[in-house]
């Protein structure tokens, strides 16, 4: 609306200076919001960069604990951990990832016994990393995933991840039933305060590729019989709906980015807290571009992570976690 020839509406105004658009904004990016990935590996001498995520690395027990330090130290709300075995120790069931002096749960002890209730330390409750054919459960006689035992191994699983410190437990396979079944696991176990967050809608995604690096993955074939169709929302709901009956504490989409449709549908019809994962690939390729000058890598990190939260993501999962918490600090 004009009057005498000028707008009468200014939007503007409130962008005018630096304290204006802060006292306005509409979406926070905080510390506590982010929740950082950490893979710890068998058989390194120290940190090993990976290749394809600059930035990341696989870490010892030793690197490891300095770096959640330097993490909590800054601000971040969670710490979610990885293990990468030796190749050696991977079986088609995956029993490293239960012995309790596997890669994974010694790393977490390390950590409950650093940090304390200093951090939120979350634990990753798949098979992949374990099992030496790389998908995320045991297989049938037909090579297949058999969907129901591998509920019993997640159950093992997120028993030996409880009983190492581990907080929250993160069942990643999308197995049908798998919050239920880990949710009388730990219960019988006495866990009964271990929270589950639920990967409800994870995509089978092109843009996990760089974490198969980061887990030296023995893939082969692809997770399309237990992955969503990238074009599947109203199966993601049903989804995340049957997550939230089975006891889920909170419900994560994965990837973000490219599923920011899914990510506010999930804050508008849950009552628990949504968490988005964004992904390796989705990190890296802004880390590509501004490692050749070709985007404000720091901005432009930012950016995503508060579009993500816009979105209506309670919690984000980035590898920008710490680096992230010093910025916004």
């Amino acid at each position: 609306m004009t009057l005498g020839g000028y707008p009468r509406q200014r939007p503007r105004r409130l962008r005018s200076t630096p304290a204006l658009r802060r006292l306005v904004a509409q979406t926070s990016l905080e510390p506590r919001h982010l929740v950082l990935p950490m893979f710890v590996a068998d058989g390194i001498d120290g940190p090993k960069p990976i290749p394809s995520m600059p930035g990341v690395y696989q870490h010892t027990r030793d690197s490891l604990r300095a770096a959640a330090s330097d993490a909590v130290t800054a601000g971040v709300g969670g710490l979610m951990l990885f293990g990468v075995p030796h190749a050696d120790d991977k079986d088609a069931a995956g029993t490293v990832g239960t012995h309790p002096e596997g890669v994974l749960n010694t790393a977490l002890r390390d950590l409950a016994k650093d940090l304390g209730d200093a951090t939120v330390l979350m634990a990753d409750t798949c098979l992949d990393e374990f099992t030496d054919h790389g998908h995320c459960g045991v297989l049938d006689a037909q090579g297949r995933v058999d969907n129901d035992a591998t509920l019993a191994r997640y159950v093992e699983l997120a028993v030996a991840q409880a009983d190492s410190g581990a907080q929250v437990v993160g069942p990643s396979g999308m197995m049908d039933g798998q919050v239920a079944a880990i949710r009388d696991g730990l219960d019988a176990a006495g866990h009964v305060d271990t929270v589950i967050l639920a990967y409800a809608a994870k995509f089978a995604s092109a843009f996990y590729g760089p974490f198969r690096d980061a887990v030296d993955s023995t893939l082969t074939g692809d997770r399309r019989t237990y992955q969503q169709e990238p074009g599947n929302a109203r199966e993601a709901r049903r989804e995340i709906v049957l997550d939230l009956d089975e006891g889920a504490d909170i419900v994560m989409v994965k990837p973000a980015l490219g599923y920011l449709d899914v990510v506010a549908a999930a804050a508008e019809m849950s009552p628990v807290p949504v968490a988005a994962y964004q992904v390796s690939g989705e990190y890296s390729m802004i880390a590509a571009a501004a490692a050749n000058g070709w985007v404000d890598g720091r901005a432009a990190a930012l950016e995503s992570l508060i579009s993500i939260r816009r979105a209506g993501a309670d919690i984000v999962l980035t590898y920008w976690a710490a680096e992230a918490a010093d910025w916004l600090a």
